[in-house]
């Protein structure tokens, strides 16, 4: 995972000279604003105000306030940037620059006053940097527009949701090699097709989803390294006639590079859906993950308990205990893989460039991550929480034949006879077993032999699940050996990134 940046470089925030030199109060009044009371900043070209309904489905503010952060430092950056270049003077660069800090602080401490008549998060710091530092604050436009500045915005956003997503897998993944640690000999079941398979252990499974999460965490990294390209100075589309330095305004923001055409700056939202399809496939795994612990914590199963902090009781049925917060987990996967398709229906047939149908990419956005926030944070705690049945799990691991493979192996080892023969026989065995109502280490040695003569007492020291468990010696494989070389290595991993 690439290390953090600051979203504004040291050389970027040079052009602010501080709120005591230019004489600003922390809390300015109002002096003027950019148009007419209650009309939009981009009126002067219409007579009238737009209906109640058109203000209605246009206003977005109350979605996209959410990435205020994002839309102040690539102002600051952007006003620094018209500084150094000429285009706007210092002294307006720096009215602007205290006067976005001022609006930092009030929307920090909730004192900001977030309008719906400004539509979107833009124009309401545009609207009060007006009412704060007068006629300079018109300047920072200059040289952006809505288009590129939104694109700027969402995509820091994104990354920055990333970085912080991989964070979060990462202490998922942590937990998950701690309790597999703990358990690199305790056996359990496996399962194809959930039914009884051969035996593995409890630690093999749980590092398991360590893959798993590794991948999520390797396709984030992926995504945030593709969408690292800068939209700011796109314009509306076309670039612009000013002489700009969208090199500086990249790096400044912490983007590899500006992005290469303007077209494709202000209309893209690949960053986003692909950030949805990695939000999606970890979904998915979560949900996996929360299946099992629905299952295990079943009496039926009676492999892990749960404690009171992640199960809820009945409301009819006082005996009840439900494992609700690996169920809530499971479901998130619906609204999050729904909103990469919600977004990848509102883009696919969008003509170049921007068209307003992209105010509707934020909300599934948000709702994709704070789902996929929650799930993981409840996923690790339950990871943390759970007590293991080992003397279940080992019951249950040594059922339903669970040992055939070990026979069938045997035989091909010191009998030297194909696997296919030894499949049949060994097959011919489980018959025998579930007619007498047996299971392989309860057949006797005469019966066994019945099946092959060459058959010896040796073959019971393969028949029990901690022998096949432990048997499973290969790379990547079930034995506590390997379960320990896993563990070690992914404590490697996880401890250097």
């Amino acid at each position: 995972m690439q290390s953090r940046r600051n979203l504004i470089s040291g050389a970027a925030l040079s052009a602010g000279l501080g709120l005591a030199t230019l004489g600003l109060p922390r809390r300015a009044r109002a002096q003027s604003t950019p148009a007419g009371e209650g009309q939009a900043i981009w009126g002067g070209r219409f007579a009238e105000k737009p209906g109640a309904i058109m203000q209605e489905i246009n206003v977005s503010i109350d979605v996209d306030r959410r990435f205020w952060k994002q839309d102040l430092a690539a102002s600051r950056v952007h006003a620094a940037m018209l500084s150094r270049q000429k285009i706007i003077s210092s002294e307006d660069a720096a009215k602007i620059d205290a006067g976005l800090v001022i609006i930092e602080g009030e929307i920090r401490t909730g004192i900001f006053p977030f309008r719906r008549e400004y539509e979107d998060i833009h124009l309401n710091v545009e609207a009060r940097l007006a009412e704060l530092i007068g006629p300079a604050a018109g300047r920072l436009h200059t040289a952006r527009s809505r288009n590129d500045q939104v694109a700027t915005d969402f995509k820091l956003w994104v990354r920055d949701a990333l970085d912080q997503m991989q964070l979060k897998v990462r202490d998922l993944q942590l937990a998950l090699v701690t309790r597999a640690g703990e358990h690199v000999d305790t056996v359990m079941p496996g399962f194809t097709h959930m039914q009884p398979a051969q035996p593995v252990t409890l630690g093999h499974h749980l590092m398991a989803y360590v893959e798993m999460f590794g991948r999520d965490v390797s396709r984030m990294a992926d995504a945030r390294t593709r969408m690292n390209e800068c939209p700011l100075g796109s314009a509306a589309l076309a670039g612009t006639s000013f002489p700009i330095d969208r090199t500086w305004t990249a790096e400044a923001l912490g983007f590899a590079r500006p992005a290469a055409n303007s077209l494709d700056g202000v209309a893209d939202r690949d960053f986003a859906l692909e950030a949805l399809a990695c939000a999606t496939l970890c979904a998915g795994h979560l949900s996996r993950l929360a299946e099992e612990m629905v299952l295990w914590t079943n009496p039926q199963f009676g492999f892990i308990t749960l404690s009171d902090s992640y199960s809820t009781g009945s409301s009819i049925m006082p005996q009840k205990r439900n494992p609700d917060a690996a169920e809530l987990v499971r479901a998130k996967s619906g609204p999050i893989s729904g909103a990469f398709f919600a977004l990848n229906t509102v883009m696919k047939g969008l003509p170049l460039a921007y068209n307003k149908d992209m105010q509707e990419d934020k909300p599934p956005v948000f709702v994709a991550f704070d789902a996929l926030d929650l799930a993981v944070r409840a996923t690790t705690g339950m990871v943390l929480d759970f007590k293991a049945n080992k003397a279940r799990m080992a019951a249950v691991a040594g059922s339903g034949f669970a040992t055939a493979t070990d026979l069938a192996d045997w035989m091909v080892q010191r009998l030297k006879i194909p696997f296919r023969e030894a499949h049949h026989l060994t097959g011919v065995a489980v018959r025998l077993a579930e007619t007498r109502g047996v299971d392989l280490p309860q057949l006797t040695l005469k019966q066994l032999q019945g099946v092959h003569p060459g058959i010896t007492s040796d073959v019971y020291g393969v028949l029990t699940a901690q022998a096949s468990s432990a048997s499973r010696s290969s790379y990547g494989g079930t034995a506590p050996a390997q379960v320990r070389l896993q563990v070690q290595r992914w404590k490697g991993l996880l401890a250097t990134t």
